[in-house]
């Protein structure tokens, strides 16, 4: 069985027999999309919600509304349908504390907020999600069935 790393701000695909995996999860976002029927899987891990927020957007991947867009046309380029594809959240943890109540260090949160935002957009169902908490998290997402293996320090491991 193949396995593929993704590293932050970075998206892969797999079709098949396979898995991705990704490491660190903090109040980044792993956005696992999941086409059922041609069992193709695709893994962005995402760092902030929006590109149109930053001056150096060139890496489509960082963001989650360029990384979701792109990490669909990459599936679809392998032989996915989007009318086929369902969507599995993890991460957007609140990894530090602030004094202010500043939604813009709110990071982890306004990750899971954009990512939800534009799944719905795009008509893409989430089906599971494990984020929030103050803990990271380390995923496997299995092509095979679509699984996500969700491992975390403390906290043991789950499957959604």
């Amino acid at each position: 069985m193949q396995s593929l790393k993704v590293g932050m701000a970075d998206l892969n695909t797999i079709k098949n027999n396979g898995t991705l995996v990704t490491l660190g999860l903090g109040s980044c976002v792993g956005i696992a999309i999941f086409d059922r029927k041609n069992k193709i899987a695709g893994l962005a891990h995402i760092m902030l919600p929006s590109s149109l927020e930053i001056k150096n957007n060139s890496n489509k991947a960082k963001f989650a509304d360029s990384g979701i867009e792109l990490l669909i046309s990459k599936m679809e380029f392998i032989g996915a349908n989007k009318h086929n594809m369902v969507a599995k959240l993890a991460g957007g943890a609140q990894m530090f504390k602030f004094n202010s109540k500043a939604d813009v260090l709110k990071i982890g949160e306004r990750n899971v907020l954009a990512s939800k935002s534009k799944l719905d957009e795009l008509g893409i169902k989430i089906i599971a999600e494990d984020t929030g908490g103050n803990f990271g998290r380390t995923i496997e997402f299995r092509s095979s069935d679509g699984s996500l293996l969700i491992k975390t320090i403390g906290y043991g491991k789950k499957t959604i």
